[in-house]
């Protein structure tokens, strides 16, 4: 429950619209939701500005329906990432208004209308980091953040990249998803002026150690204005994204 929605039912209590027994039952859950096996934090969006979000990987089926059940119970948006197609077919039962987005596998319903002028832009430097660069997309749209993306732009080919010098520039915060030696983030990170959010995925051959190479070649850039999220975490760098362009 978010504050619009929290200020709707005070405010249909107020005009005696809403019985007191009512508003007590919508308000009893506000902090969590107890379900045994999970406690769903209601009070995340009146915190945060975003409800929490279901992180679906070793989770069961029915435990991820259960906790989208109680989330949407509230009236809240909902995102589920490293979801699966059939997590899909199971939210779709409870909710006909449930997205499926292959490439990011994640699950929406609903999401905030897009919000200020500047956009986030999120860059990928090859095919290959589509997917992780794709759940940032996805999360940072949920948000409300206007999203633009250029993809395999990596510096195998720099010129693909600056042949977008425009879009690169003009954005309020860019997103970079890049496997292998990850030298993209400096790239970037050396042309503009806005924050860059680098994201090392786990694509590359054996040395890159399943993205601990990466990791470590953007912790090290020595690109002012670079910071660096986990492997593969396009939904964390997304989420900062998304915060980060609501200023602008």
């Amino acid at each position: 429950m978010d504050e619009r929605k929290l200020r709707g039912l005070l405010q249909r209590y107020r005009s005696g619209k809403l019985a007191e027994d009512a508003l007590l039952r919508e308000l009893r859950d506000l902090p969590f939701g107890e379900l045994g096996d999970a406690k769903v934090d209601h009070h995340r969006a009146l915190r945060c500005g975003f409800p929490e979000v279901i992180y679906s990987r070793g989770k069961t089926v029915a435990q991820i329906v259960r906790i989208a059940r109680e989330i949407l119970r509230h009236g809240s948006d909902l995102l589920a990432t490293r979801a699966t197609p059939e997590t899909y077919r199971a939210i779709r039962k409870i909710d006909r208004r449930a997205v499926w987005h292959d490439s990011a596998r994640c699950v929406t319903i609903g999401g905030r209308p897009p919000k200020g002028k500047g956009y986030v832009l999120i860059v990928s430097a090859g095919t290959a980091d589509v997917p992780v660069a794709e759940e940032g997309r996805v999360t940072a749209e949920m948000l409300g953040a206007r999203v633009r993306t250029l993809y395999d732009v990596g510096v195998a080919g720099i010129h693909r990249l600056l042949g977008h010098r425009r879009l690169v520039m003009d954005a309020s915060v860019i997103v970079c998803v890049a496997g292998m030696e990850g030298a993209l983030a400096s790239v970037i990170g050396g042309l503009v002026r806005r924050p860059v959010i680098a994201v090392p995925t786990s694509v590359g051959y054996g040395a890159n150690f399943e993205g601990l190479a990466t990791l470590l070649a953007m912790l090290n850039s020595c690109a002012s204005g670079v910071t660096t999220v986990n492997i593969d975490n396009g939904f964390g760098a997304g989420y900062s994204a998304a915060l980060i362009a609501r200023e602008d």
